[in-house]
């Protein structure tokens, strides 16, 4: 590995366990209005793109403009779920706690959605004031920019950035910023799934768990450490 002077995280999928919750929750609104989808469909087309490029796949594919409130519905449904069964990866804490260098999150989730998801984990004091959002720029993923503007609020250089990622835009993603990318499969949503890649969307490493962190990346870690929970 290059030198990494900033770890940078996705959150739905890789901090959380969120997406086969989301999954379920989306699936069975959609159903109320007559669109019939898989989880399959919905990791192959939605896992890592907001909500708004999720609306645009739902009218291409099935010629249904979702109707007013939908949305709304939608998030309120899914936060009540996440109250009740949203959970951190496994050895999340831990890694962030012996991280030798900084550490942000970029996210296609509304700033609304991620303040839930780190709020119901306990996550929130963790990433307080490290997070980027959709939301603060103009192209989301698979463009490079969410990642290139999480890079730039902690002023360190693109090729020092380690992302780690759940999906295909969010690997295309960091590719195309120029930084190095781990693919995170450990996420509940991922178990039995094959999704296509996109041609040269392929994550530098794979990361199976987060307790396999420092035996990836050794020079990231503390002195002292030990990753526990």
């Amino acid at each position: 590995m290059r030198g990494i002077d900033l770890v940078i995280f996705d959150c739905d999928g890789v901090l959380v366990d969120s997406e086969v919750i989301a999954t379920r929750t989306l699936v069975g609104e959609l159903e109320k209005v007559g669109v019939s989808i898989d989880a399959a469909y919905v990791a192959t087309h939605f896992l890592g793109r907001s909500y708004r490029i999720a609306v645009e796949r739902i009218k291409a594919d099935f010629g249904i403009a979702l109707p007013e409130g939908f949305e709304g519905q939608y998030r309120a449904r899914l936060i009540e779920a996440f109250r009740t069964g949203l959970q951190v990866m496994p050895h999340v804490r831990g890694v962030i706690g012996q991280l030798a260098v900084p550490y942000g999150l970029a996210t296609s989730s509304s700033p609304e959605r991620l303040r839930h998801s780190l709020d119901i984990t306990g996550l929130d004091d963790l990433f307080a004031g490290r997070t980027t959002t959709a939301s603060e720029v103009t192209r989301g993923k698979p463009a490079p920019d969410i990642f290139l503007h999480a890079a730039a609020k902690f002023d360190v250089a693109p090729e020092r950035c380690l992302v780690i990622e759940d999906s295909e835009p969010g690997i295309e993603g960091g590719l195309a910023a120029g930084m190095q990318v781990w693919r995170f499969t450990g996420g509940s949503h991922l178990a039995g799934l094959e999704i296509p890649g996109a041609p040269g969307a392929a994550a530098h490493r794979i990361l199976t768990s987060f307790a396999r962190f420092f035996e990836l990346a050794p020079e990231l870690q503390k002195q002292t450490a030990n990753i526990g929970e």
